[in-house]
């Protein structure tokens, strides 16, 4: 039986072209995830603003020239590894698609953040209504609403279908926990990718016009930023003391129905799970996870924050199986974002990689052996100061043999910016290592 996960991206749009033991694999849950590394898909390993020869249908490497395969803009669900899961992103999509894609604002402030300390009692103290309640889960849920928002996206997106071709806006709907008093809000990168304009609800009616302060498509966090102050931001918990069987409660903006809560336990921790080629080990949850919740928080029953939600599995007969990024990843990442708009110290080759996976592609490229195929190199990056060259064939990164523009992307994470890594390429039939000295990756 296949199983099939889904992602909740709420801000997913088709993309306007304007980048432990064996991993489960899931799919965005939504219109659209990252870039899927399929036949023809490249990623790009360049640093920002490169300008360098293509290879490919257009490329002088044999073949006529083919026009660029677009990514599909309809949500979808991919075939795994045997034994594999295929998992979605859960952000709800109101109407229409969306794009693949981000962008980022002006920093307003390069101050270090104070995070909120977590209660040393470990109980939450009263309901709405001042009065006490026989079930301990009621005040907690009441203590912790404050803290999380609905967040609603817009694009302008442009269609070729017939009659109603042409441009429309399109929304998507996600959740987000307010994580500074003064409006930094963490959510996921895939709840605002590509969104044109972001407006956040507040558990007490108030909206406001968001900023994207930074986004991160790797840990799938990003950091919005609204004009306001004196808010209640999450009680950080740590997610690396957190055990199997304690109790979880979700709670986001499910299906764009306002905040919502629901309860579970942990199910398993340092879960591995690949979406779109991303690998990220996650927090198991058994609390009901729906299209919206992306970007939500998981917090345990002292009212502490220790996930940011977004994974759920799709498959119609799977219950019960969510996922939460671990609030300590998640903050590490979010600070880095408001602090520099990007990730520091994330490795970057300087190439955009192709997969070539099957005959057809094959020839289109001009190339006899399927594999991941130097696309472009920039200019005075660590491959092109290591001699790395536009057709090479990628054969391994360090000691990962690789195949795929994917099985770079993973082969990366073991290292960090300024790292000397051994990349050995086919040229031509000779096989070359070259010392390729990576650089700081800049941009999601």
């Amino acid at each position: 039986m296949e199983n099939k996960w889904e992602y909740d991206y709420s801000g997913s749009y088709p993309n306007s072209g304007g980048g432990n033991p064996t991993p489960a694999s899931y799919t965005p849950m939504g219109p659209t995830g990252e870039p899927s590394m399929g036949a023809g898909s490249s990623t790009d390993y360049t640093t920002p603003g490169a300008s360098t020869p293509g290879f490919g249908p257009s490329a002088p490497m044999g073949g006529e020239p083919q026009p660029p395969r677009m990514k599909k803009s309809h949500p979808r669900l991919k075939k795994v590894a045997a034994g594999a899961l295929a998992l979605v992103l859960v952000a709800g999509v109101s109407f229409g698609g969306g794009y693949a894609g981000f962008y980022v604002a002006d920093k307003t402030s390069s101050a270090r953040i104070v995070y909120q300390s977590a209660n040393p009692s470990g109980t939450a103290t009263s309901s709405t209504d001042g009065s006490a309640s026989l079930d301990p889960l009621v005040n907690v849920i009441n203590s912790i609403t404050p803290s999380v928002v609905e967040i609603t996206t817009e694009q302008m997106v442009t269609t070729s279908y017939g009659f109603w071709g042409g441009q429309q806006i399109v929304s998507g709907a996600g959740s987000g926990v307010i994580f500074t008093a003064d409006g930094y809000i963490i959510t996921n990168a895939h709840v605002v990718e590509g969104a044109q304009q972001i407006t956040v609800k507040l558990n007490d009616g108030t909206t406001y016009n968001a900023t994207l302060i930074g986004s991160d498509s790797q840990s799938d966090i990003a950091v919005i930023k609204i004009d306001a102050s004196g808010l209640t931001p999450a009680i950080l918990g740590d997610s690396d003391t957190i055990a199997i069987g304690e109790t979880a409660i979700a709670v986001g903006n499910p299906s764009n129905l306002g905040v919502t809560s629901t309860d579970g336990i942990i199910s398993a921790l340092n879960r591995s799970v690949t979406v779109e080629g991303n690998t990220m080990n996650l927090i198991q949850t058994s609390a009901a996870i729906s299209p919206g919740n992306s970007g939500g928080g998981l917090f345990n029953s002292k009212g502490e924050l220790i996930g940011i939600v977004n994974a759920k599995n799709a498959d119609e007969n799977a219950e019960g199986l969510g996922f939460a990024i671990p609030i300590n990843t998640a903050k590490a990442v979010a600070q880095d974002l408001i602090e520099n708009g990007y990730v520091t110290g994330r490795p970057v080759l300087g190439i955009t990689v192709v997969s070539i996976t099957d005959a057809q592609t094959a020839m289109q490229y001009g190339v006899s052996t399927l594999g991941a195929y130097v696309q472009s190199v920039t200019e005075g990056s660590g491959a092109a100061n290591a001699g790395m060259k536009v057709g090479d064939r990628i054969v391994s990164v360090g000691t990962k043999t690789v195949t795929t523009a994917t099985d770079v992307t993973n082969a990366l994470q073991d290292y960090a910016a300024g790292d000397t890594v051994q990349v050995q390429v086919d040229r031509n039939g000779e096989l070359i290592t070259l010392n390729v000295v990576l650089g700081e990756k800049t941009q999601a």
